[in-house]
């Protein structure tokens, strides 16, 4: 069983000259500085992160956006460059310079597709809530409680959650936008990544323009969803996403294999148009250790994709899709991350809340405590009194 992982890009390594002794004492204050400011814990999930795509940069826009949540609160403050300056030093110090460059290179990557290709519908790149969501899901959020979600969210399975999301108008839209980039990808012969390794048609939406309306899609509108229903996994502290549209049918990808996802929670959503077949199973939640145990019958579900329909799960809920037998189908998808979760995740070793098999080994746990308890108690009631 494989994980999905975005795919990868040749490593290189490169050289960074030395300073030289002139350059000495800026750079002791710039270690000073770096030194005795400290990032934040926990990301600050109510900040608007500059954009920094104007400036010159050693790592991608995002990272920058992403990083900025969770600055001290008197480095917010400063000017762009400034923080531009800190949070490069804190990624310098902790990344390698293979990982520097790879970075470098998918930045170089999103430029040249960037300043090159001319969107479609330039409003998609801004999120207008009222044009892209249906009225029921944008006052749910609006009114943001446990019961608001409820009223419009159907689990019809633990863990998988239904709702109706995104207008008619918005998905031809957004499969106009979609057919259009891949005609200039085929017309200028650009080579492109893909979603993932298991894909082998559909694109990146991040990588020409999209990302700073899944940014908002995301922060708005996914995480206070997610705090209510996946706070055991980071659902309270998404800070970073992959965005990508799949495709399936004729002369597309026909299925996808069983598999988790690279993400704390994962939004698909359907975009159309007329297809058959190309249901989404789900068989339960694992972490790493017990991702190939057996599916247990009350963890087998199956869904039927409608068009403008979104389903939200973990990403660690084993799922894969069966084969579109005709017609064309693209799901929009969005695997939300939690940097702060997966530091913790690293620490522990149960993962009981979640994780199914955990789970059922805490309780089988706990009925062997129970029963060793109760048989030190009959014991001590029938031994004979001195």
């Amino acid at each position: 069983m494989s994980s999905d992982r975005r795919e990868g890009q040749q490593e290189t390594t490169t050289t960074v000259d030395g300073n030289n002794g002139s350059n000495s004492h800026q750079t002791a204050s710039a270690i000073t500085t770096v030194s005795c400011r400290r990032l934040r814990m926990n990301p600050n999930n109510e900040l608007r992160p500059d954009n920094y795509e104007d400036l010159k940069l050693d790592f991608p826009n995002p990272v920058y956006k992403n990083l900025e949540k969770y600055l001290p609160p008197d480095l917010l403050v400063s000017d762009r460059e400034e923080k531009v300056r800190f949070m490069t030093d804190i990624m310098h110090s902790h990344c390698p310079s293979a990982e520097r460059s790879r970075a470098q290179r998918h930045s170089d990557y999103r430029s040249k597709i960037v300043s090159n290709y001319q969107p479609l519908h330039r409003e998609l790149y801004n999120l207008f809530p009222r044009l892209c969501f249906v009225p029921s899901f944008l006052k749910s959020v609006n009114d943001n409680t446990e019961d608001s979600f409820r009223s419009i969210i159907s689990e019809p399975s633990p863990g998988v959650f239904v709702f109706d999301m995104l207008l008619p108008s918005f998905c031809e839209m957004m499969l106009a936008e979609v057919d259009n980039f891949e005609k200039w990808v085929a017309e200028t012969k650009f080579r492109i990544m893909r979603p993932n390794t298991m894909n082998k048609y559909g694109a990146v939406l991040d990588d020409f323009g999209l990302d700073n309306m899944l940014d908002k899609l995301m922060d708005s509108f996914i995480r206070p969803i997610s705090k209510v229903f996946f706070n055991d996994v980071g659902g309270a502290s998404l800070d970073s996403h992959h965005g990508f549209v799949v495709e399936y049918g004729e002369d597309r990808d026909v299925d996808l294999g069983f598999h988790v996802d690279d993400s704390e929670v994962t939004l698909n959503v359907c975009l159309g148009s007329q297809f058959v077949g190309g249901e989404l199973f789900f068989r339960g939640t694992r972490c790493e250790k017990h991702v190939n145990t057996a599916t247990k019958s009350d963890e087998i579900f199956d869904y039927c994709h409608v068009p403008g329909q979104a389903v939200l799960h973990r990403g660690r809920h084993r799922h894969g899709a069966r084969a579109t037998t005709s017609g064309h189908r693209v799901n929009m998808v969005l695997w939300c991350r939690s940097s702060a979760f997966r530091e913790l995740k690293r620490l522990q070793r149960d993962f009981s809340s979640w994780c199914g098999e955990c789970s059922c080994e805490r309780k089988e746990e706990r009925a062997r405590t129970f029963d060793a308890i109760r048989k030190k108690y009959v014991k001590a009631v029938r031994a004979p009194q001195a």
